[in-house]
Order: C-alpha cells, then sequence, then structure tokens
C-alpha cells in the first residue's frame, strides 16, 4: 500500500521553528498544522504549502512524500 508520508515535524525541529511560528506566517489555525503534522489532513492548498516552502526554505518534496512500492500497486 501506497501512503503520503508528512516530514513537517521534522523540518520544524531540524530548523529550530515552532509551530506557532509557521501558523503566524502561513496564517492557520494550530488545530490545522496539527492534522497536518499528523497526516491526517485529507489535503493542502497549494497556497498552504507554498508559504509553508518559503517559510522552511525548502522544497515540497522535502514536507511530503510517498512511502511505499508505486510498482507493486500497479500490478
Amino acid at each position: 500500500m501506497i501512503e503520503i508520508k508528512i516530514n513537517l515535524s521534522y523540518l520544524l525541529k531540524e530548523k529550530n521553528i515552532t509551530s506557532k511560528e509557521l501558523c503566524e506566517y502561513v496564517g492557520i489555525t494550530e488545530a490545522n498544522m496539527s492534522i497536518l503534522r499528523s497526516g491526517k489532513a485529507k489535503g493542502i492548498r497549494f497556497d498552504t504549502l507554498r508559504k509553508i516552502c518559503e517559510y522552511l526554505e525548502c522544497k515540497p518534496g522535502d514536507i511530503i512524500e510517498l512511502e511505499g512500492d508505486i510498482y507493486e500497486e500497479n500490478m
């Protein structure tokens, strides 16, 4: 099974940035950030992803990655 892994908590810790700081910059609530960090979000707006990447100075692939074997899933 292919799953989407969210590395946001890792990036925040690595860059010594609090979730609250990121929320203020991006313009979302801490509750919504918590849902995103936990991987329970059903989606993310491109504008939100862009702002997160700007603040963390990273690429979307640093935050979101696929886990699992894509080739096995298609067979």
